[in-house]
């Protein structure tokens, strides 16, 4: 046992080095939840030198212990004794400044993150512990989605695209006022409206990107929640709309288990696939023969491998390498803090290629769809501000690097007017503070659906729909009663 906590613990005093990483039960989600190509690019032969400094050679003097056997009498006397003296010090040590560590201890309870193994011992224990407790039984909350308004007769489905980002963080989008061109295409785009203070649910997948389909927000969120409670997606099935998830990342975290899901992380295609993983276009590849299928109402979620790092060179294609040069190596003590930012910067441009993309697709369909998009990333990134790198820091501790992410919209002219949609409405307000809370409800809102779970002051459209006024007047009219 002594062992395996050494090596343990030599790796994961590695990763809080090297990244900045705080182990807390949403760590150790990430673990368990990523998939094996992201955890392989963590892997280098910095870390394999501190697993056998710290990890391995160890073990050669542990080995060499003899284990001295005694009475439990005996045995039971060592040990109080032992901690006896132990307690004995520390009241030594402490006592002449406890009030400094008791301040300090009060006010900075995270210190326990970084005690090394007791941290993520505790993590793991509070991981497993959520995770046998789950409950098997589906809370059914959508069970009375609805339509506000029955579709008019003959009028053409719409078609609505929720692309879900990977590690984009705001500071970086051109379009939110960074410096470098790293949406170029988005920004010539006139229907497009962007919020600028949006703030994410989490700062890691697991926890975002269940959090943003579900209708608590996330002062109500929970790990247990995404598999035991309907979301987004179950609602909008339920109220008669065809639903579809397209995966290039680590799974839909429970989100799509009752709704036709598709992986494509592991897709054949020479020009998109390789070194074990995908390029993000692959979401877009034989999506046409997918519409082309659809006759009712449709959501279409495209879940983007987008900027996950560390080896951001490989997210994007060798075209998109605009800003150079760029770090090739996992280890980022290795490379200039700038090649670093300019392979992620990198990344964005082929997101933001990824997307244009995708708006072109909804173009070219519209004579048979009433087409929409809306983008928002699940969490943002570190990039070496106060020595942090990646994602995952406890959210009371987390950066705005790592909370503050893009959200984007973009409707078509006939969308525009389908959804009764004032486009400088939205734009006045892509200043006011939003989240990831505003997801789901916005979505129904923007769809006219109805349930009771549906919260109209999360709705960033409600106050920006000139249709809004018949939505109401139609709930608030009185049923005709008939006596016989």
């Amino acid at each position: 046992m002594l062992g395996v906590l050494l090596v343990l613990s030599a790796a994961a005093a590695y990763y809080m080095s090297a990244y900045g990483v705080v182990f807390d039960r949403a760590m150790i989600t990430n673990i368990v939840e990523t998939d094996p190509a992201e955890a392989a690019e963590l892997l280098n032969a910095r870390m394999v030198g501190w697993l056998l400094f710290l990890g391995i050679a160890p073990l050669g003097l542990l080995a060499r212990a003899r284990v001295r056997r005694h009475g439990w009498r005996r045995q039971i006397l060592v040990k109080a004794t032992t901690i006896g003296v132990l307690i004995c010090a520390i009241a030594v040590l402490v006592a002449p400044s406890f009030q400094s560590y008791a301040a300090l201890l009060r006010n900075h309870r995270e210190l326990r993150l970084s005690l090394v193994p007791a941290n993520y011992l505790a993590a793991a224990h509070s991981y497993l512990r959520t995770q046998l407790s789950t409950p098997d039984r589906l809370e059914a909350v959508t069970n009375d989605a609805k339509r506000a308004l029955a579709p008019e007769p003959g009028a053409k489905p719409t078609l609505t695209v929720l692309v879900i980002g990977e590690t984009a963080r705001a500071a970086n989008f051109q379009l939110n006022g960074y410096s470098r061109p790293t949406t170029p295409r988005l920004a010539a785009e006139t229907d497009l409206i962007h919020f600028r203070d949006v703030s994410s649910c989490g700062t890691s997948t697991a926890v975002s990107l269940p959090c943003m389909f579900l209708d608590v927000g996330r002062s109500g969120f929970s790990d247990t929640l995404a598999r035991r409670r309907e979301n987004l997606l179950d609602a909008l099935q339920r109220a008669g709309f065809d639903v579809l998830w397209r995966d290039n990342n680590s799974g839909c975290k429970g989100i799509c288990d009752r709704a036709p899901s598709e992986d494509l992380t592991r897709a054949v295609d020479p020009a998109l696939c390789g070194s074990g993983e995908c390029y993000d276009e692959v979401l877009l590849t034989g999506l046409q023969d997918k519409l082309d299928a659809f006759k009712r109402d449709t959501v279409i979620v495209l879940h983007m491998k987008g900027s996950h790092g560390p080896a951001y060179h490989l997210r994007y294609p060798p075209a998109f390498e605009r800003f150079k040069p760029v770090c090739r190596d996992a280890q980022f003590d290795r490379c200039e803090r700038q090649a670093i930012v300019n392979a992620y910067d990198n990344t964005l441009l082929y997101t933001d290629y990824v997307i244009s993309r995708t708006i072109e697709l909804l173009r070219r369909n519209s004579n048979r769809f009433t087409t929409s998009l809306v983008y928002v990333s699940d969490h943002g990134e570190s990039l070496g501000e106060r020595g942090l790198y990646l994602h995952g820091v406890p959210y009371a501790l987390a950066p705005a690097e790592q909370t503050h992410v893009p959200l984007l919209m973009w409707f078509s002219a006939e969308a525009q007017k389908r959804f009764g949609v004032d486009m400088a409405c939205l734009r006045h307000k892509e200043g006011t503070p939003a989240s990831h809370d505003n997801l789901y409800h916005s979505t129904l809102g923007l769809l006219e659906v109805q349930t009771r779970v549906y919260r109209p002051d999360r709705d960033l459209f409600r106050s920006c729909r000139t249709r809004e006024w018949e939505l109401e007047a139609r709930a608030e009219q009185p049923r005709r009663v008939v006596l016989q």
